[in-house]
């Protein structure tokens, strides 16, 4: 028995020598870039430029002296300029990683995506502009009117930029965004701006759009009409063109009899300077008048010298009014469309002769319609029409399944 134990013991004494010590694990160190930089082989300084403070004092705060300094701004002047730096901008400093932690490399960074590097490491001092990569991911919304659309948009956490696209870019020509009414509606497809997949920077195309105001409902889908220009264009799901430029004249084969003039002479009152601030257009008693753009009448009466008139709001930006009529053919609040009879010739009010006193403003102010320039909005070809419906049905679909909120959240 004791030989036993004794070889027993001599057994595990030789195992217990096979054995070798576990190594302490080694966590090997995350690499990370940014800016196009390695930033573990510098300290990284981040701040903000305060009120008054200037490039020179950055870089001498951290270990640049004067002479370099001036160096620097002297060979980077014609790539950027210093006195540019706005405060409230956050910058970077990428420094020396040992004990002099002297600056290497300095980042402007304009904003979220945008971002200037002055690299003055080495002898080649270089300063050039950069972007952080983007991604674009699709996200829909939706919404019910309470108070205004921005509430709508707000109360959901979504952009802001969002309520500028529906009403500018999207909808501009088919509804106006100051008329809209409780429990109007929408819902969106839209791009959705990130850096590092997770930090929001903006807004892209909203690719399709429904909108129901007064009961009435209104798709909007983007669509390429030029691929080699990359030129893209708002149409509604029977292919009409959503942004509509305004008629020439509100009249059909009608002439100028007087155009636009804050210089003009009067003969009625007294060959007076009487700045005009219309455009006449000639024709027979009885012609019909056309609403130049989509609007609504926000006017419609009798009002001394400009006789029976009417007068359309279009938009946010755009309004115009049609004087002198004989009859009227619309009346406050009546949503009119491009080329609608909304009146007719005459010589009501003010007037020497039968013609339409055609007035144009923008953005409060008369002007004259013949020097504004508007972009062009052609219409679709037929021979793209099979391929844009094809291109909007899975858009329509997916419009149509998205789910309004639960909840109306009153202001």
């Amino acid at each position: 028995m004791k030989k036993f134990v004794a070889l027993l013991f001599v057994v595990l004494s030789i195992a217990c020598k096979d054995e070798k010590p576990e190594k302490p694990q080694i966590i090997p160190e995350k690499i990370i870039y940014e800016f196009g930089y390695r930033l573990n082989d510098y300290k990284v300084i981040n701040d903000t430029l305060k009120s008054g403070e200037n490039f020179g004092e950055i870089l001498s705060r951290n270990k640049i002296g004067s002479s370099k300094i001036y160096e620097i701004v002297s060979k980077i002047k014609d790539d950027f300029n210093i006195r540019s730096l706005k405060a409230g901008k956050p910058y970077t400093i990428l420094a020396k990683n040992d004990s002099t932690q002297q600056a290497q490399v300095f980042i402007y960074r304009e904003s979220k995506i945008n971002y200037t590097i002055i690299d003055f490491k080495d002898s080649i001092i270089t300063a050039y502009n950069g972007k952080k990569p983007i991604t674009t991911k699709i996200k829909t919304a939706s919404g019910i009117i309470t108070t205004h659309l921005s509430h709508a948009i707000k109360s959901q956490g979504l952009s802001p930029d969002l309520t500028y696209k529906m009403a500018d870019e999207v909808y501009a020509w088919a509804i106006d965004f100051s008329k809209l009414q409780k429990n109007d509606k929408f819902r969106l497809i839209y791009e959705q701006f990130y850096i590092e997949d997770t930090i929001p920077v903006g807004i892209g195309k909203i690719k399709a759009a429904y909108f129901e105001h007064n009961d009435k409902p209104f798709y909007a889908f983007n669509y390429m009409v030029d691929s080699i220009k990359k030129v893209s264009e708002y149409y509604d799901d029977k292919a009409n063109v959503m942004r509509r430029q305004f008629l020439k004249m509100p009249v059909k084969f009608s002439r100028i009899s007087s155009k636009y003039n804050l210089k003009r002479r009067i003969a009625y009152y007294g060959n007076k300077i009487k700045a005009h601030k219309g455009t006449d257009y000639a024709a027979p008693i009885g012609t019909p008048i056309e609403a130049t753009a989509n609007g609504t009448v926000t006017e419609s009466r009798y009002a001394g010298g400009n006789g029976n008139y009417v007068k359309i709001r279009h938009n946010g930006t755009y309004s115009t009014q049609y004087l002198h009529m004989s009859k009227r053919a619309v009346k406050v609040g009546d949503y009119v469309k491009q080329g609608q009879t909304i009146g007719y010739i005459g010589m009501t009010g003010n007037t020497a002769g039968p013609h339409v006193c055609y007035r144009f403003w923008k953005n409060g102010v008369q002007v004259d319609p013949l020097k504004e320039k508007f972009q062009n909005s052609e219409p679709m070809k037929k021979d793209k029409v099979p391929v844009y419906f094809k291109y909007i049905e899975p858009l329509k679909v997916q419009l149509d399944s998205i789910e309004y909120p639960h909840k109306n959240i009153l202001f």
